[in-house]
């Protein structure tokens, strides 16, 4: 089995068809497996998707994404390596399965009209609601709607529910956009472009935290389906094995699982402490960004974790202190800040390089058998409980017969550390041991929260670079109210 992951753009898909692999037989009725026998003989599937938050994208790890770690499964299924072809909106991600294959993974409705392509089984089910910018009259039924300026996204399934809406509300009207994502058309209702848009219930609940000023009105419509997209031309062998592949993987508990690691937490972060959030990212957080960064390049950190763990020490104040007496933005102690060479823990630079210096400390001492996020979240929790806890936690995890290099084990192991009838049993005794559990959980939430709000910081760059803001209706296409006659 091959686990190679490559990323070309069209050129490179046309680049192979010039150097004669036959992608595609040239006979109109292809035996049944053709489309599986090309993938398996060239041991790559292409797969055409969209560069979004909820289906692809680079991610502070690496590749990332719902629709991603699917066909990435997929193809491990296949025994293929993968080839993504991300430069798409919906429909010329359909146009390219027409046209190219093998397979289009990009939240893509189940429309059996759908001329030239054949759906997978459904892959999850979508809710459509309706979402309004905060001070607006709340609308609870479609009539409410009537009047408002409402955006949705062309070719998302959300058209038909649209159309549906209308035919019991004919003054219904609205607007449809091709060229934009989610977070571009809750940027509009945000910003007052819109009063409203229809988005689907998961796309909103992972954005909503970046959107504080956009809210939940009403659910509308049937739940629409998701599915992958083939052509219809090349037999059956490949939707076969897709099928095939989702039946095992929703059987295992894993599709499920997938699901809800995506788009189940809605509430991991306190929702007005999330707005507070976001408001200290775009307060706060640029006056010490380039620091954050800088210390970063020196310890080799992703800036945005050294800034998430700032936030949860001290929500950028380079002058807080507690009543324990640790002291500015990374709350250093002062043994820790003589440790590591700081003579002002208030200062915001030295507090940074200091705390960023102390993490890799703590990283550099624990054993090499812990890698990857085991590691970087065990770093974390030495740097909240202290690196002696730490360890004691790994002691009452080898007591329990589980792994002490997984943090899986050593977050359900740190809260015993305040029973006696275990804490009795370690090195360093009590401690706060649900602190650090908590700590890390924080830390990842800000992370995700940074990384997200990176991400589509690009994304609205690159579409204001080709697409000015000031003219909305070369974006949209307006969907009149019916006639009455």
């Amino acid at each position: 089995m091959t686990d190679g992951f490559h990323r070309p753009r069209r050129r490179g898909v046309l680049l192979l068809a010039g150097l004669g692999l036959a992608l595609w037989p040239v006979d109109p009725t292809p035996p049944p497996g053709a489309a599986l026998e090309g993938v398996k003989s060239r041991d790559f599937l292409t797969v055409h998707t969209r560069n979004t938050p909820l289906t692809y994208y680079e991610g502070r790890l690496g590749p990332t994404g719902f629709e991603y770690e699917l066909v990435r499964r997929f193809a491990d299924y296949l025994g293929v390596s993968l080839t993504l072809e991300d430069d798409h909106n919906v429909s010329s991600v359909l146009a390219s399965v027409r046209e190219q294959g093998d397979l289009g993974a990009a939240a893509l409705p189940l429309d059996p009209a759908t001329p030239g392509v054949i759906y997978t089984q459904p892959v999850m089910l979508m809710q459509p609601i309706v979402v309004y910018r905060r001070g607006l009259h709340p609308p609870r039924t479609p009539a409410d709607l009537v009047g408002l300026q409402i955006g949705t996204l062309k070719g998302t399934g959300i058209s038909r529910v649209m159309h549906e809406l209308q035919d019991s509300v004919p003054e219904l009207s609205w607007k449809e956009a091709t060229d934009l994502e989610i977070a571009s058309l809750l940027k509009r209702v945000e910003d007052g472009s819109l009063d409203a848009a229809v988005v689907f219930e998961h796309q909103f609940r992972l954005n909503r935290l970046f959107f504080p000023e956009v809210e939940d009105g009403f659910k509308v419509g049937e739940k629409v389906a998701m599915a992958w997209a083939l052509p219809d031309n090349q037999g059956m062998g490949l939707i076969d094995a897709a099928n095939e592949f989702l039946v095992t993987l929703r059987a295992s508990g894993k599709l499920d699982m997938l699901i809800d690691r995506y788009f189940g937490h809605d509430d991991y972060l306190e929702y007005v402490g999330a707005r507070t959030f976001i408001q200290h990212v775009h307060g706060r957080l640029p006056r010490y960004e380039e620091l954050f960064r800088e210390a970063a390049r020196r310890e080799n950190f992703d800036w945005k974790l050294l800034a998430a763990v700032a936030y949860q020490e001290s929500h950028w104040k380079p002058d807080a202190t507690s009543p324990t007496g640790v002291r500015g933005m990374m709350m250093l102690t002062n043994a820790t800040a003589e440790e590591m060479n700081i003579s002002n823990r208030l200062d915001p630079a030295e507090s940074i390089e200091g705390g960023a210096r102390y993490l890799r400390s703590i990283e550099q001492r624990l054993p090499e058998e812990i890698t990857g996020n085991d590691r970087l979240y065990m770093t974390l929790a030495a740097y909240n409980v202290g690196l002696g806890h730490l360890y004691d936690a790994r002691k009452i995890v080898s007591m329990l017969g589980r792994d002490p290099d997984r943090w899986d084990d050593i977050r359900d192991a740190l809260p015993l550390l305040q029973e006696s009838k275990w804490y009795e049993r370690t090195r360093h005794g009590y401690a706060r041991g649900s602190e650090p559990v908590i700590y890390v959980r924080n830390i990842q939430r800000y992370l995700e929260i940074l990384d997200y709000v990176d991400h589509n910081q690009q994304q609205f760059h690159q579409l204001n670079a080709r697409l000015p803001d000031d003219n909305d209706n070369a974006l949209f296409q307006i969907v009149p109210p019916k006639s009455k006659g």
